[in-house]
């Protein structure tokens, strides 16, 4: 059966709708239930405690309070032609001159609406509303700039005059009309510019009809100097003067150009600085020209001129050297063409000459954008990708997922701060996606989205789809299964793994949208592939701390210790498989999902965070790699990453997933154990959790506030490492059952204020294998992944049976640090919580080593053999444990024993040691 989960509900400041009573049998391991029996809460209806999770967040909060939002804005603004307010770019991703051009750029915004969004849900801090309706009304002004011609950004000019300033990235340049040359055999051509960025071959001017023949003269050459060139025959052709030096940035600057009598000059600031006797060609040689632009190159990869025109003028003959310098303090209007540039608003440049030769301001993608179109760079990138075949993220780089991001982002600010301009974007986004893809054919797309990086479309199928519950419009369901990828989908419905060689980041989140789309229309197939899907990624795919991928990419099925490297585990990819899990447990309540996202979660997210504030950037992770010795990079690339973004995201949801509602009321879901307070408004309760979890063996819930009794199951996880010993208690009475690992241990009662519920989650420390070399291991106590902090770049070998309790609880052969909760020793190597965010060297994986036969810290002396298997003799004999006692214990290695000998795996003089060894050892339990 359908369901329909509202992004409201899992975003809403409000109460959640949940009425109803339960009935259940207390203390059973809850089945799973069908499909969409149960919701989420709120990030307002759930308020963390001071817990490892508000200490993180508590950093990521203060870089939401202490970034400038308009320098994420700069790149919307400047897109668009409108004054960026002197902000700087942030750089890397969301800057030109970032990895690929910066063809990426916008994305970091939604990312950092979405952050703040959900810090202003979580906590009601009026400086996140206020940051998040600065930049939704900002992004409303662009939207509306992009639908208009655009308009000169007028700004003070030199000799006490106007200028047009032309903002890197708006993409803006000035059209003149043909004649301004004149056909001149001799010329002058004068400019004053204030350079505002150091871009080579940026043009002052250009006029010419191809790459064949043109006159220009650009600010910067590859040197650096300002170089004007005339030419007939393409560049090998040229005819040209270098200045000697840089134009200074952001400073006035005076440049021209004559030709006469085969000599031309070049003068910077009044004074000739080049000089070129042999310069035959003239204006008049051109010809009649195409095109005549200022801030524009005939060479389409050249950038816009990024800076300001303070006047352009040119005149029919060769000015005196002395005219040049006069022009130093007093204007002169060119009798071809003289532009003051003194327009204050409006698209058209008037012409002082006399001639009547109006320029006019164009952008170089022509425009106005199409209705509802909303981003940083222009609509070119989502035209190119239509007739793309290949790669190549230099030319395109994943549009789709860019809007995506922030579409997003605009959802969660309406949904937090209730502002409906968020909306209105949104919808309009919508639209626009849809009337452009809408006409394009099935073929087209399916092409489009299957390739690599330029495809991409990250989350935008959920985001879609939570956009038309808000809006009811059918095109934008339409719009929705126009990002289907068929022969992904069709693979994983049917249970076929063919992830490997896919970019795993590409593709998870495509899984979570198809649960969306399921919930929208009731496709089976849409919900059969995200399920299998999750099954090829966890565990085949999946490391010790939750993460996957390595270099980005998936390998081989069960290929783990094969893979690691030092750029495994994108931070996104767990931010991404979190979701689609917690997506999942919506339809079917199969706790193999909230193990793994405790997992993730309790690990590779926390940990991805670094353990200190900065304003400036969130300190979050890419890769973690796994390899020995690692050093996690809280600063990764070039900044404004993918990663950095769904860090920021991550940092401020971390409560999202601690309780779920059964959708009728009945029962309530305690996911994880994690201090809390959760406001059940349709219930009239609240449920406090109060615990030092993950530093603390359990937790404890108290009901509170209730005006009545309130009549629900309460099922708590019992995690499917929780072997033995879970233990439920209410009101200081053990609930009587017997808790399953790996399932939900139910309590159903009628709750009164003041009951109190003690949850005795106890530890072990165990080892989980890699799939592919059972010798590389991961060290677990509990739900937390432990690393061995050391500057070997080699695989640590550690042996840990030498000690191992009758329980076959591993962690007698570890020594606890003293003051250092979850901090331990072994082999003089530090074992600490993979969530702290440090930048010392680690060993999240180690190569097992048990040479020889030890029990309860005595040695036998006899090798440890190993059997065809890969499996070891101590290895059979601890597959055993539990053990009751140590008589228990000395019957499995005598049975396992004769085995071995009998098996000719062992001579039957060792195994009496052996055993010998086991009666006369002392255990832990």
């Amino acid at each position: 059966m359908a369901h329909s989960l509202s992004r409201r509900t899992l975003l809403q400041v409000t109460a959640l709708a949940a009425a109803g009573a339960g009935v259940a049998v207390g203390g059973e391991a809850a089945a799973a239930e069908a499909a969409g029996s149960v919701r989420p809460f709120g990030l307002g209806e759930v308020a963390l405690e001071p817990g490892l999770f508000a200490e993180k967040r508590a950093l990521m909060l203060d870089h939401a309070r202490g970034y400038d939002e308009n320098r994420l804005l700069q790149v919307f603004r400047a897109n668009a032609g409108l004054d960026t307010g002197g902000a700087v770019a942030p750089g890397g991703w969301e800057g030109l001159d970032g990895e690929a051009n910066g063809n990426l750029r916008g994305h970091y915004t939604g990312h950092f609406l979405t952050m703040l969004a959900q810090a202003y849900a979580s906590t009601g801090e009026e400086v996140f509303a206020a940051k998040v309706r600065t930049m939704v009304g900002a992004l409303g002004e662009v939207r509306e700039a992009l639908r208009k011609d655009p308009s000169v950004l007028s700004v003070d000019g030199v000799l006490g005059g106007r200028a047009v300033e032309n903002e890197r990235g708006s993409y803006q340049y000035v059209e003149l009309p043909a004649g301004v040359l004149g056909g001149a055999s001799a010329v002058t051509l004068s400019a004053w510019v204030k350079p505002g960025h150091a871009d080579a071959w940026a043009r002052v001017f250009d006029f010419g009809n191809d790459t064949s023949r043109y006159l220009y003269l650009s600010a910067r050459n590859a040197r650096g100097v300002p170089r004007f060139a005339i030419t007939t025959g393409g560049a090998g052709g040229e005819q040209g003067l270098d200045g000697t030096a840089a134009l200074p940035l952001d400073q006035w600057s005076h440049l021209a150009v004559t030709i006469a009598d085969g000599t031309g000059t070049l003068y910077v600031n009044g004074s000739a600085v080049a000089r070129n006797p042999a310069m035959s060609l003239t204006p008049a040689a051109l010809g009649a020209l195409a095109h005549h632009w200022l801030g524009r190159s005939l060479y389409a990869d050249d950038p816009v001129f990024a800076g300001a025109f303070g006047g352009f003028d040119v005149w029919s003959r060769a000015l005196r050297e002395e005219e040049i310098a006069g022009l130093q303090s007093g204007r002169a209007r060119g009798d071809l063409v003289s532009y003051a540039f003194d327009e204050t608003s409006g698209p058209d440049l008037a012409d002082g000459s006399g001639r009547g030769l109006d320029g006019v301001l164009r952008r170089t993608w022509g425009g106005p954008s199409h209705p509802g179109f909303l981003a940083a760079y222009p609509e070119t990138q989502f035209i190119l990708l239509e007739s793309m075949t290949g790669s190549d993220y230099t030319k395109v780089w994943a549009p789709y997922y860019t809007a995506h991001k922030i579409l997003r982002g605009l959802l969660d600010a309406r949904t937090a701060t209730g502002d409906e301009r968020a909306l209105d974007l949104a919808s309009g986004m919508g639209d626009w996606m849809y009337a452009r893809l809408s006409v394009l054919s099935a073929a087209t797309r399916q092409r489009m989205w299957g390739i690599f990086s330029s495809g991409e479309f990250g989350g935008i199928v959920e985001a879609i789809c939570d956009l038309h519950e808000l809006t009811g419009k059918a095109e934008h369901l339409a719009l929705a299964r126009l990002f289907d990828l068929d022969s992904l989908i069709d693979a994983c419905a049917a249970d076929t793994d063919t992830l490997d060689g896919l970019h795993a980041n590409q593709h998870i989140p495509i899984f979570t949208g198809l649960v969306r789309l399921y919930d929208a229309t009731g496709e089976e197939r849409y919900l059969a592939a995200a399920k299998n899907f999750w099954g090829m990624v966890v565990p085949h795919r999946m490391y010790g701390i939750g993460g996957t991928s390595t270099t980005e990419f998936w390998k081989a099925r069960d290929m783990i210790a094969g893979t690691i490297s030092a750029t495994t585990a994108e931070s996104c990819c767990a931010y991404n498989m979190l979701k689609l899990s917690r997506s999942l447990f919506f339809h079917e309540q199969d706790p193999a999902y909230m193990d793994y996202y405790e997992r993730a979660l309790y690990n590779q997210v926390l940990g991805s965070k670094q353990d200190r504030a900065d304003a400036e950037k969130p300190l979050v992770t890419y890769f973690i790699g796994l390899t020995p010795g690692h050093v996690r990079d809280y600063t990764p690339k070039q900044g404004t990453t993918c990663c950095e973004g769904t860090g920021m995201e991550s940092a401020t949801k971390y409560q999202d997933s601690v309780y779920c509602a059964a959708d009728d009321g009945g029962a309530l879901y305690v996911n994880l154990y994690s201090p809390s307070t959760l406001t059940w408004a349709e219930k009239g309760v609240t449920v406090s959790q109060r615990t030092g979890y993950p530093r603390e063996q359990g937790s404890t819930l108290t009901v509170g506030d209730s005006a009545r009794p309130a009549a629900f199951a309460l099922r708590l996880r019992v995690p499917a490492w929780a072997k033995e010993g879970f233990r439920v208690t209410v009101n200081g009475r053990t609930v009587p059952g017997t808790p399953v690992p790996g399932s939900y241990f139910e309590v159903s009662r009628t709750w009164r204020p003041g009951d109190t519920v003690r949850v005795s989650v106890p530890f072990r420390l165990r080892v989980e294998k890699a799939l592919d070399d059972p010798s590389v291991q991961t060290l677990f106590y509990g739900p937390v992944n432990l690393v061995g902090r050391s500057p070997a770049t080699e695989y640590l070998e550690l042996g840990l049976y030498r000690n191992a309790g009758l329980s076959g609880d591993l962690l007698p052969s570890l020594s606890p640090v003293a003051g250092a909760p979850l901090h331990f020793t072994l082999d003089g190597t530090e074992f600490a919580p993979f969530h702290e965010g440090t930048e010392d060297p680690t060993h999240a994986y180690f190569r097992r080593a048990e040479p020889t036969v030890a029990f309860g810290g005595a040695d036998s002396g006899v090798a440890n053999p190993v059997g065809a298997d890969g499996r070891s003799l101590l290895d059979e004999v601890w597959a055993g444990a539990p053990f009751r006692d140590k008589k228990a214990l000395v019957a499995r290695v005598r049975s396992v024993v004769d085995a071995w000998v009998a098996g000719g795996l062992l001579a039957g003089a060792d195994g009496e040691r052996i055993v010998a060894t086991a009666r006369e050892a002392s255990y832990a339990r």
